[in-house]
């Protein structure tokens, strides 16, 4: 077993023995090789790619994504046990660049003296800004250096792309309560490195609580058990322990949300938001919407969220949903937390809950792309400004037909150039919008009427 690095110091025998003391339950209880390692069985278990390349010793620079307390440092502490090569800690918060250029010129020694290889873990390697990163990358890139770096964010927006490419991502999943469980049982059960020393009688409700406020978090399950427990063994130290239900709620307090405003969170659950609202699914719509607020997300980009779903995916088909959306968002800038709540879950609901059509949003998305892509058409001459002196001596606006002096407010005529055929507006069979489309089909016919009438007169012109 190599030594370990606290803080970027080397420790060895007795001074980490001292340091290991004191540490946490969730330090001591880390474990020591695969079978004792809990979770992401989906990469690591009989025949899976991690477990295939540490028992061939065959490592290759990886990447271990994921939230807290989910094993990633953990899992770096087991593969020591299972790789020939000199590994070394880093706490990336902490190091320096010439800590890793130390850390490489060593490996290049050892490499060159004994073929031996080099494993560098860096814990949260998304603190370290782009030109640490790129100290790394030719010898990662060479083969001198391993890396294995850990790290909440997603390594492919935090950690830069050459050493994303060059290394495997293992992406951690939050453990199960099932695993939480089987844990928090092991850790009361080991009296070498649990709390087994003590007398402890466990509640399994207690215990089923900690693994459901845990929320997946085996560190935070780890530190409830051990405050509950310790804080009664200083009270009568050769008492038995009861851990009840109501032990456990004191010693974890309130649950946590996990919550990251700028991250993967705030766009997956933003993402869940939309979707569910497109999909008329109330349920997962107030479910993922109260997700972000117990998060704190910012109120605006929720109702802009919601505003923006009324107006793509609703459209005409329910144009109320709209106004809400807007209503929404002023009412929840007016009033703020926590009854703004109410004004965007009815808001999201009433999108979730509506017809749905996304014939407007498609029909400008057209539009925008022609602008964009096809030549640039001319406005009409009948169409364009005439109110200024010179405009009906160069012929504008001359022929154009006031629709209000027809009967209905309707008169047939070009409002594109007549070379465009294009259909942008296709409403659908849709709530309100399958009214639009008869009113559309409607004038359509007297369009083909006039066009019929125009033709017969013209023709009879021609015959005279």
């Amino acid at each position: 077993m190599c030594a370990k690095k606290v803080n970027n110091t080397l420790f060895s025998g007795s001074e980490k023995a001292n340091i290991d003391s004191v540490a946490p339950l969730a330090v001591r209880l880390r474990p020591r090789n695969l079978d004792e390692f809990i979770g992401q069985r989906h990469f690591l278990g009989p025949g899976k790619l991690l477990t295939r390349m540490l028992e061939a010793d065959r490592l290759s620079s990886l990447i271990f994504y994921g939230p807290t307390g989910v094993g990633k440092t953990s899992l770096a502490a087991v593969i020591t046990n299972y790789t020939k090569a000199k590994f070394y800690y880093l706490s990336a918060p902490a190091a320096t660049v010439s800590d890793i250029r130390q850390i490489i010129a060593a490996a290049r020694d050892r490499l060159a003296a004994s073929g031996a290889r080099t494993v560098l873990f860096i814990d949260e390697i998304h603190r370290f800004n782009r030109a640490q990163q790129d100290v790394l990358l030719d010898d990662v890139e060479a083969g001198v250096l391993i890396l294995i770096g850990a790290t909440t964010e997603n390594p492919f927006f935090s950690v830069i792309s050459p050493l994303v490419s060059r290394s495997t991502v293992f992406h951690f999943e939050p453990l199960s309560q099932q695993d939480i469980l089987k844990l928090l049982k092991t850790a009361i059960a080991d009296s070498e490195r649990g709390l087994g020393k003590f007398d402890i009688q466990a509640d399994e409700k207690a215990l089923k609580f900690l693994a459901v406020m845990s929320d997946g978090d085996a560190r935070k399950a780890l530190t409830a058990l051990e405050v509950g427990v310790l804080s009664q063994a200083a009270r009568k130290p050769k008492a038995k322990i009861k851990f009840n239900l109501e032990v456990a709620k004191e010693s974890i307090q309130q649950k946590t949300i996990e919550y990251d405003g700028t991250g993967d969170t705030h766009y997956d659950l933003a993402s869940a938001l939309q979707k569910s609202m497109r999909g008329s699914d109330p349920d997962a719509t107030v479910y993922w919407l109260a997700r972000m607020l117990a998060g704190s997300e910012d109120t605006r980009f929720i109702a802009r969220r919601i505003a923006v779903c009324a107006a793509e995916d609703v459209g005409n088909a329910d144009p109320m949903a709209t106004v809400l959306a807007a209503a929404a968002l002023q009412i929840s800038e007016f009033v703020g937390l926590p009854e703004a709540q109410l004004a965007l879950a009815q808001a999201a609901l009433y999108v979730a809950c509506a017809p749905k059509s996304n014939a407007a949003a498609s029909a400008i998305w057209q539009a925008m792309a022609d602008v964009k892509e096809q030549p640039t058409k001319p406005v009409p001459k009948h169409l364009k400004d005439s109110h200024y002196p010179a405009a009906k001596k160069l012929g504008f606006g001359v022929d154009y037909k006031y629709p209000h002096n027809f009967k209905d407010g309707f008169v047939p005529q070009e409002y594109l150039p007549a070379a465009m055929k294009k259909k942008y507006y296709l409403p659908k069979d849709s709530g309100c919008e399958k009214n639009i489309k008869r009113y559309l089909q409607k004038l359509q016919s007297l369009i083909q009427s006039a066009k019929l009438d125009s033709d017969g007169i013209n023709s009879g012109r021609k015959e005279g």
